[in-house]
């Protein structure tokens, strides 16, 4: 990102190329996407956007993604690779809704924003609705970078703030239609409401909220050196604890079997990730704990 004349800061702007915008508006957009997503777009006004997830019936997560508002549309901040995926499902739900689906990837640029500074961004800003610590997040309009005292960070760096707050993405954690809600952890940041509405999933959802089944769930691995590539195993000893997702250097992000996973650092066992050994920890903002020993699966 080409800034006019920015200086080292404490603020830290990058602009999120990987990210597309998707608008949708019209008088029966609100009650349009309150029936089809995980959380209340109703509570998107300016400076404040609402994460949130578009689900199958079976609630697997088909995209996660930040809403904002412009005053006009609902402007959606979501993987680029899924915006053709999104519009066509949006469509198909529409029927006689009075709403618009507009793509503007073309248009717009997703902006993130950490440190200390306010945003120079000229579009629709808002903290970042999954965690505080992660900063700001924009959509920027028109092409014109920001101006004013930041330091211009990259997508990489980005990453490393990202996942060393313990914060997946979907598209690059995981592939869109595999998890569910709770082990991407959206039950956690902010993607899920359990009082609004009916939406998509939404029964899948609230019955392993309240039965407490969600017995996977994305947490932080560390290891001494750098980590394998995404999607490599991580065991115990000989078993499967789940999977790493991506890293930054030293630091990344693993779903994994909770009950499994206490149960073999609590025997001592080596937990590895190819050759690489790591050891695992919950994200602090995390309000779910490693399972006690009652609640472990005995299963192999």
């Amino acid at each position: 990102m080409q800034a006019g004349s920015p200086t080292m800061s404490g603020l830290k702007i990058a602009e999120l190329t990987r990210r597309g915008v998707v608008a949708v508006g019209g008088d029966g957009a609100t009650k349009f996407l309150n029936d089809l997503v995980t959380a209340d777009v109703g509570g998107v006004r300016p400076g404040r956007a609402v994460y949130a997830g578009l689900l199958s019936p079976q609630g697997k997560v088909l995209f996660d993604f930040i809403v904002f508002g412009d005053g006009e549309r609902f402007l959606i901040d979501l993987a680029r690779p899924a915006v053709g995926d999104l519009v066509k499902r949006l469509t198909f739900y529409r029927l006689r809704a009075k709403v618009t689906i507009d793509e503007l990837s073309d248009e717009r640029r997703v902006l993130a924003g950490w440190g200390n500074g306010e945003p120079p961004v000229d579009g629709v800003v808002a903290p970042d609705p999954r965690l505080a610590a992660l900063g700001w997040r924009a959509i920027a309009s028109g092409r014109q970078a920001p101006a004013g005292n930041f330091t211009p960070a990259s997508e990489a760096d980005y990453d490393r703030h990202r996942i060393g707050l313990g914060v997946p993405e979907g598209g690059i954690d995981f592939s869109f239609g595999e998890p569910f809600a709770h082990e991407a952890d959206m039950d956690q940041l902010g993607g899920v409401d359990f009082d609004k509405g009916c939406y998509i999933g939404q029964e899948v959802v609230s019955r392993m909220e309240h039965r407490g089944t969600a017995r996977r769930r994305t947490v932080i691995a560390r290891s001494g050196g750098p980590l394998p590539p995404a999607g490599t195993p991580i065991m115990g000893g000989d078993r499967r604890l789940g999977t790493l997702m991506s890293s930054a250097a030293k630091i990344g992000l693993a779903l994994v079997r909770l009950d499994r996973a206490r149960e073999a650092m609590d025997a001592g066992l080596p937990v590895t990730a190819g050759e690489t050994t790591i050891t695992l920890a919950l994200p602090e903002w995390a309000r779910f704990g490693w399972p006690a020993a009652a609640d472990r699966d005995p299963a192999p």
